[in-house]
């Protein structure tokens, strides 16, 4: 099945790369299983609805620091962040199982602050935590969240499915939560050297919180649901709007303009990254984790959200040979390169 002759670092394929490689060769064997790998979420029949499931970890030095990072905030991130993977595929999050690889240095109070943000986060979103397993680690904490939601055949959206001429749509602001990041780390630089030091967070409660304690757009679901859009194609802002464009317009075989003035950022986020010496789009590009919806809807659905204040039309769909392209502020266009979270890059 895998016939190669020589040893192959990770960091060659990329995640991505490293999952289309593994996933190739996979074969379906029941009808009911309407979506394999390749999108946000597996789809599987179930009667007269769809059943969508998700899996994600977090591991300790990888995806959080605690130095930084409330065990608590920390619990309720990771059960939002895949709740959000079932909202890209236009469903609703019904269950969710948690399993845990806890080191020695975790206390039962420890576990308990972790668990009551998971907790949190199920009664936010009426989701039902059923079961997972704990199990010892070496290294620190992983967690391992599946999340379990449920849609139609009529509502269900997928990457592959966007077309030309469609509109592309973003909820929210972007790249808050790259920006409460740098903030965070700036802060832990400064408490490493002077631990006596104070951490300075004071003025910056939107994009961390954007960082430490992310939504998942269930809102936008239910609003859609309200107007009578179904999307054409859609994904979650996890790896930064970039890669999740480019992950549309490959998947579907289209290309994209997306206009850099129309990029929604919070003015917090504009500052923040200012004062960084950052540039607010390129955050907002390959930042990640803001955890919004990316979507695109057919044009004569315009007219249904016009004027929502949860959504920003940032461009459209265009013909695969035009490229997937960002028009600045000037006008000019340039390819849109992926240089988001890359869980393999050194």
């Amino acid at each position: 099945m895998f016939e190669n002759s020589q040893k192959t670092d990770l960091s060659q394929l990329g995640e991505f790369g490293l999952i289309e490689h593994l996933t190739k060769n996979i074969k379906l064997h029941h009808t009911n299983t309407i979506k394999g790998v390749g999108d946000d979420a597996a789809v599987i029949k179930n009667g007269d609805y769809l059943t969508v499931i998700t899996t994600d970890m977090l591991t300790e030095g990888v995806h959080f620091d605690l130095i930084y990072t409330p065990l608590k905030h920390l619990g309720y991130k990771a059960i939002t962040c895949n709740l959000s993977d079932i909202c890209a595929m236009n469903a609703t999050p019904k269950q969710v199982t948690v399993s845990m690889a806890l080191s020695s240095k975790f206390s039962v109070e420890a576990v308990e602050e972790l668990y009551s943000g998971m907790l949190l986060a199920c009664e936010k979103y009426k989701v039902d935590l059923i079961g997972g397993d704990t199990t010892s680690s070496k290294t620190g904490l992983t967690i391992s969240i599946t999340a379990i939601g449920e849609t139609t055949e009529e509502k269900i959206a997928y990457r592959n499915t966007a077309k030309e001429k469609d509109l592309l749509v973003v909820s929210g602001d972007l790249g808050g939560a790259y920006t409460g990041l740098q903030v965070l780390e700036r802060e832990k630089r400064i408490f490493l050297e002077s631990p006596q030091v104070q951490p300075d967070l004071e003025g910056f409660d939107y994009i961390l919180e954007r960082q430490l304690k992310p939504e998942a757009r269930i809102d936008v679901v239910e609003y859609l649901q309200e107007i009578g859009v179904v999307p054409t194609s859609m994904i979650d802002i996890s790896d930064g709007l970039a890669s999740e464009i480019n992950h549309i317009c490959r998947q579907s075989g289209v290309g994209c303009d997306l206009y850099e003035e129309k990029i929604p950022i919070d003015p917090q986020t504009y500052d923040t990254a200012r004062s960084f010496n950052l540039d607010p789009t390129i955050c907002a590009l390959h930042g990640g984790e803001d955890y919004e919806l990316l979507f695109t809807i057919k044009m004569e659905d315009y007219e249904k959200i016009k004027g929502s204040p949860l959504l920003t039309v940032i461009g459209h769909i265009t013909e695969k040979a035009q490229g997937v392209r960002l028009i600045d502020k000037a006008g000019n266009a340039h390819n849109i390169e992926l240089k988001g979270w890359n869980a393999f890059s050194k």
